[in-house]
């Protein structure tokens, strides 16, 4: 009777597994390629701050504000439009001495941050001296990019698609086997890329004399797909 009862228990589940389980599908192989496009750069981003110190609060913005309002017309009289300069940060704050565990107020300082966005990369030396002459106390944060950034990524994902075919071919070829269709592309993401990026410190004297060597170097943009093909 047990056996009967296991026997019918299996031909009543039989029919629940089978639907269950996902159909067979035709053979694949699945590939990855790379695409990487180099470009020499066009646009540049320089951030530019200039830093005030003084007894008071009142006075610290004071100066601040006159030496950034010099900095930025300065920038402007080198041929940069107003929508590229952009404020990014901006304190005051307090700063203090400590001595035989006591906390002195010695004064305040005020600081503020812009970034530049530099359209004639030529220029970007030219500005970063003139900005430092005028009154800025710090320069940092020089990367550079391409205007035409949607091509470049165009351009690589063509060629990752194009290496991951080949890819799957070469790998259809040594199976002793011929790719049927494409099935699927997936794209991953993550563009990257070589910013070069030049960071400084620099104070008024040492900069204000001449322009500053720039040097670009290239732009990397890459993309990565993921190519699923039948074969046959």
């Amino acid at each position: 009777m047990k056996a009967l009862a296991a026997a019918l228990l299996l031909a009543t589940a039989s029919p629940g597994w089978a639907q269950q389980a996902p159909p067979p599908g035709p053979p694949v192989i699945v590939t990855t390629g790379e695409g990487v496009v180099k470009q020499a750069p066009d646009r540049a981003w320089v951030t530019i701050a200039a830093e005030s110190r003084a007894r008071t609060a009142q006075e610290a913005q004071r100066m601040n504000t006159e030496a950034m309002t010099a900095v930025i017309d300065k920038i402007k009289g080198s041929g940069i439009a107003a929508d590229a300069i952009q404020t990014t940060a901006y304190n005051l704050q307090p700063e203090f001495d400590y001595a035989n565990g006591k906390q002195t107020l010695r004064g305040y300082v005020a600081r503020n941050q812009v970034e530049v966005r530099i359209d004639t990369l030529a220029k970007t030396g030219d500005i970063i001296a003139a900005a430092v002459g005028t009154g800025a106390t710090n320069v940092s944060g020089v990367r550079f990019d391409v205007k035409d950034r949607e091509s470049l990524e165009r351009e690589a994902l063509r060629m990752a698609v194009r290496d991951a075919r080949r890819r799957a071919d070469a790998a259809a070829s040594g199976g002793g086997v011929a790719i049927d269709r494409v099935m699927r592309i997936e794209e991953e993401r993550a563009v990257t890329e070589i910013p070069r990026p030049m960071a400084m410190m620099s104070a008024r004297a040492e900069m204000a004399q001449a322009a500053v060597p720039v040097e670009a170097g290239q732009i990397e943009v890459r993309s990565r797909v993921v190519l699923t093909a039948s074969i046959k």
